[in-house]
């Protein structure tokens, strides 16, 4: 076999190894091992036994009023030490540890998927029923094939259940799809072996731990400093804005990472099917969720619902997680249409499509009507690489046509101007006195804010919060701090040179090159 990397991850206060190699002799996969604790037949009995006995005691009972996991797990692993304690009387201390971090991740736990979980290199995993092993989509790597598989497919149901429970959602063969969240904020499709023939399957998308921020956008060369100064303006300025992409493209995360640029005192709602949106926590933000109806078909909360409840609720600014039906859509344009501010992800993959799925059916919005919105933004995401970038920036006209304002050029992996923002430029003119001249100082004022948050890696939420509240509040003090730490910065990378150039001369001195014509 052929190692392409190692490294560990922390679970539970554990280590765990993992290694990632492409397997020459079987089916030339690229597989992706966890070394994770092995347990016999005999003790696994007994394990099943202990849960049996757990069980019964009703430890695992969630319908109390005032049921906390926390509390159930504390009680779960001091009951679990007594049983270990009269099964296993002579086992060691690290062993008794073991077994419990085993017994905790089977019976209360998602299992060995909280360990796949644990490592920040993986963006998704699935499990496509007991007979196959478990798939990792790795951030390096693509999609890898685990050393990890389900006993039955019992099992699988089992976590898929509990996770319901948690989220209080109705899942059973009467309604076999899921759509939830785990504890950390993941998300979740399952379905059930009534609709999956070849057993329950489990999607989890994983979220990053710590939010992307616009430095993150610039540093990792998703987005150009241009193309967030352009959309910083038109936020500001409160102009509605639809991300659109195709799936994995990075719609989301690019929402949360542009919702740093809406003034902190402004009311924020959003509206989502399953909780993906993070916003800092000085934000005045209220998020909602759809809910579905319960076993007798009541209680359902559709997202329609919720966003026609928002426009009652004083919003400055609105974000819908995704737009998918139509009179969603005819909701969120005529809010457009009335004042508010709008922000949401679409399917698409460039800004005509978005255009042309908008105006024809299932959606239908009247092309005239889709000036309402300020930008389009297209997320792309290169499957072969797996770099996700800004491929377009698209202003809206008043016939509803698309512009395209900024194109990412993949030959030369640089952002460009395409064509004169037009419409943007009258509406900014008209109802905010930003004449030509001054929108292109504010473009390169953005840039130099931007720029600065990246060079100096000020990547978390209320770190870039703080520095784009002073941008609209003390703009010559944080322009000032920025000069001062960019002199700073250039002094510091001239040694650096010097340095190197002296080490080069150096070594040039040591191993002289004979040079003839």
């Amino acid at each position: 076999m052929e190692i392409l990397d190692q490294y560990n991850i922390n679970f539970e206060n554990t280590t765990i190894p993992i290694t990632i190699y492409k397997d020459r002799n079987k089916d030339m996969n690229t597989i992706y091992e966890v070394g994770i604790l092995s347990i016999g037949k005999y003790t696994n009995l007994i394990v099943e036994k202990i849960k049996e006995d757990l069980l019964r005691e009703g430890i695992f009972d969630s319908s109390s009023s005032n049921f906390s996991y926390d509390s159930m797990k504390k009680s779960f692993i001091s009951k679990v030490e007594q049983l270990i304690k009269f099964y296993f009387p002579n086992l060691k201390f690290e062993e008794r540890e073991n077994l419990i971090t085993y017994l905790v991740q089977k019976s209360l736990d998602l299992g060995f998927v909280d360990i796949l979980i644990s490592d920040s290199q993986i963006e998704e995993l699935v499990i496509n029923g007991a007979e196959s092993k478990v798939m990792v989509y790795h951030r390096k790597f693509g999609w890898l094939k685990t050393n990890l598989q389900f006993l039955s497919d019992d099992e699988i149901k089992n976590i898929s259940l509990r996770i319901a429970l948690e989220n209080k959602k109705f899942y059973s063969n009467l309604s076999p799809l899921l759509d939830a969240h785990l504890r950390g904020g993941h998300r979740v499709n399952a379905t059930l072996d009534a609709v999956s023939t070849k057993g329950s399957t489990m999607t989890i998308r994983r979220f990053s731990d710590k939010p992307w921020t616009v430095s993150d956008l610039v540093n990792s060369k998703t987005s150009s400093s241009t193309s967030l100064a352009l959309i910083w303006i038109a936020m500001e300025n409160e102009m509605s804005i639809i991300i659109a992409g195709g799936t994995g493209s990075g719609k989301t995360s690019f929402l949360n990472a542009i919702s740093s640029f809406i003034p902190m005192n402004q009311r924020i709602l959003s509206v989502e099917d399953t909780r993906e949106i993070r916003l800092p926590d000085y934000s005045h933000w209220v998020p909602m969720e759809a809910r579905q109806a319960n076993q007798e078909g009541k209680g359902q909360v559709s997202m329609l619902d919720l966003i026609v409840n928002t426009l009652r609720m004083r919003p400055d600014r609105i974000l819908i997680g995704e737009i998918r039906k139509k009179q969603e859509a005819e909701v969120l344009f005529e809010a457009m249409r009335t004042g508010h501010s709008v922000y949401g992800t679409f399917h698409a993959n460039t800004a005509s499509e978005t255009v042309l799925r908008l105006s024809n059916a299932p959606i239908n919005i009247p092309k005239i009507s889709l000036n309402a919105l300020g930008l389009i933004c297209i997320q792309h995401r290169d499957r072969k690489s797996g770099q996700r970038v800004t491929l377009q920036v698209a202003e809206m006209k008043d016939s509803g046509d698309e512009n395209v304002v900024l194109q990412y050029n993949a030959k030369t992996k640089e952002t460009e101007w395409k064509n004169k923002p037009e419409s943007l430029l009258k509406r900014l003119e008209e109802f905010n006195g930003i004449d030509e001249k001054e929108f292109y100082h504010l473009i390169k004022e953005r840039e130099f804010v931007l720029e600065y948050l990246a060079r100096f890696n000020i990547n978390s939420i209320d770190e870039v919060g703080q520095v784009i509240d002073k941008y609209y509040n003390e703009k010559d003090n944080l322009f000032k701090v920025i000069q001062r730490k960019n002199t700073l910065w250039k002094a510091q990378q001239e040694k650096i040179k010097e340095k190197e150039k002296q080490k080069q001369l150096l070594e040039q001195k040591r191993n002289p090159k004979h040079i003839t014509n």
